[in-house]
């Protein structure tokens, strides 16, 4: 067990540790995770990649002949970074730093598998991991086929390489379409949409007539500029780093007035049915969770660097939480009549146990603390008509949010369930916060790594959710009903307006 060091002395006791053949035992692989998850925390990726090199080129000399210790590192190294590369996958894509430490890598093997032949082995698993697919023998690497090999491998093979680039045209992509200053649809939808595919789910879900919208985009200093129906939308918006709001046609300089929110419509979530709206918020948080890359969270406790790329997947599924918990409240408040508010809370704790029974953890936490916000939960009339069953349900549901005893209830509960599964994610980033808060990153100018190892540890449990495939346990057909429903949420985001809504429909006697 490392617990302290120089990042330096920690890469060198890691590569010491390294074994060639067979698997590493527990205490080195469990090493050498914990120093590939968070080594951004006491050294950059470019400083990784220069002490790599260093230990690959060291020559330990045995008299007048290289050692065999020399080859020996060459190998760990190789080793090393084949298992980097294998856990971080695309986040190297985009880092110059890494490409070129690769690159360089690759050039150096190449130099050396002809002297060592015994390096072919490694060369080939390195290659695995980085996709280059054509097959080399000893003889090509010869010195007079070294360099048109190179050329091949680089300018032609190098798929996994390339800069990501431009977002493709079927890329989903997730952006608000406001209604009012305080409300918005949230959309998921593919980033080539024009403003009339935006518009006609707005107009689906606001339930308002399509021809009589208009898309405009609003900057932060008040300009207004109204979209045309063939348009990209969404790249016109993120360009002028805007707003969209959806206006009349009747009046493109004013967004529809807060008190419409209240207006009569139909409530379409009572004829869906609460299984395949359960089923449709775990695919959707399962597509989120699932494109979580384990760094994000060291990323968002240290804020190393600060970039929102870093976390993007982690925060889009923290705002789906936040979504989904307004979305709850927003529904029920909007409903005036009292026997439609009543099927509404009804419905809401059947799909909470239905999220529960499929192990997404997330929604379910969103839309328990969505019917216990104070807007929803004052609504005296509409609980005292709950029937003592479903009240008995919620009060159970209820409990496993109850946060005494550090979440335990909670964190029991979860602990049963099987993979794959969804946690509350709000918990997880608390836990790795409070083990960074409460440990120093360094004691004495050494690097403390036994709080990283207590970071790393919390981190993997993401490795344990996603064992397996929600595949059986997901929709093998669409509902398309209740996807569009749950793809395009309807969310009043001010707690001022919500309480508004509450009063209005329930005055305090």
């Amino acid at each position: 067990m490392v617990v302290s060091g120089t990042p330096e002395k920690i890469l060198e006791h890691l590569l010491n540790d390294l074994h060639l053949d067979g698997v590493q035992d527990k205490e080195t692989d469990t090493l050498l995770d914990d120093f590939l998850l968070t080594y951004i925390v006491f050294m950059t990726t470019d400083d990784l990649c220069q002490a790599l090199l260093r230990h690959y080129c060291a020559k330990k000399y045995d008299g007048k002949a290289d050692s065999p210790e020399a080859l020996c590192t060459k190998r760990k190294v190789l080793l090393l970074a084949s298992q980097w590369t294998a856990l971080y996958k695309d986040w190297l894509h985009d880092d110059e730093h890494s490409k070129l430490f690769l690159k360089t890598l690759y050039r150096y093997v190449l130099d050396d598998v002809y002297e060592y032949p015994i390096l072919e082995k490694e060369l080939k698993e390195f290659q695995k991991v980085l996709r280059i697919h054509r097959r080399h023998t000893v003889d090509e690497y010869s010195p007079h086929r070294k360099n048109r090999a190179l050329f091949h491998q680089f300018s032609l093979k190098e798929n996994w390489l390339q800069h990501r680039g431009n977002v493709n045209e079927i890329e989903e992509i997730f952006c608000r379409v406001y209604i009012t200053d305080h409300s918005y649809v949230s959309i998921r939808t593919k980033i080539s949409s024009c403003v009339q595919d935006i518009l006609k789910i707005v107009a689906e879900r606001i339930q308002h007539p399509e021809e009589d919208l208009a898309l405009v985009t609003v900057t932060f200093s008040g300009e207004k500029h109204e979209l045309l129906p063939t348009e990209m939308a969404l790249s016109k918006s993120l360009e002028s780093s805007s707003r969209m709001y959806t206006y009349r046609k009747s009046d493109t300089l004013n967004p529809f007035p807060e008190s419409e929110e209240t207006q009569q419509r139909s409530v379409r979530i009572l004829g869906m049915n609460t299984w395949d709206i359960a089923l449709e918020l775990t695919s959707f948080d399962w597509s989120l969770f699932n494109s979580i890359h384990e760094q994000e969270l060291i990323y968002f406790t240290f804020s190393r660097q600060g970039k929102a790329e870093n976390t993007l997947n982690l925060s889009l599924l923290l705002q789906r939480c936040n979504e989904v918990q307004l979305w709850v409240a927003t529904e029920i408040l909007l409903c005036s009549q009292l026997g439609k508010r009543v099927q509404l809370v009804k419905k809401f704790i059947k799909i909470a146990a239905h999220c529960k029974a499929q192990r997404n953890l997330n929604s379910f936490f969103a839309i328990i603390m969505g019917l216990n916000t104070a807007s929803v939960s004052r609504l005296s009339q509409t609980w005292e008509k709950i029937p003592g069953k479903l009240k008995k349900l919620f009060s159970e549901l209820e409990s496993l949010t109850d946060p005494s005893l550090n979440h335990k209830a909670y964190r029991d509960a979860f602990k049963k369930m099987k993979p794959p599964k969804i946690p509350f994610m709000p918990l997880l980033l608390k836990d790795v916060t409070f083990i960074h808060e409460g440990n120093k990153t360094f004691l004495d100018n050494l690097v403390n790594f036994e709080k990283l190892h207590m970071i790393a540890d919390t981190v993997r449990s993401l490795r344990y959710c996603r064992n397996n495939q929600f595949a059986n346990d997901l929709p093998q057909k669409e509902h398309h009903e209740a996807k569009f429903y749950t793809n395009h949420l309807l969310v009043i985001d001010n707690q001022q307006t919500l309480f508004e809504l509450s009063h209005r429909i329930e005055p305090r006697v």
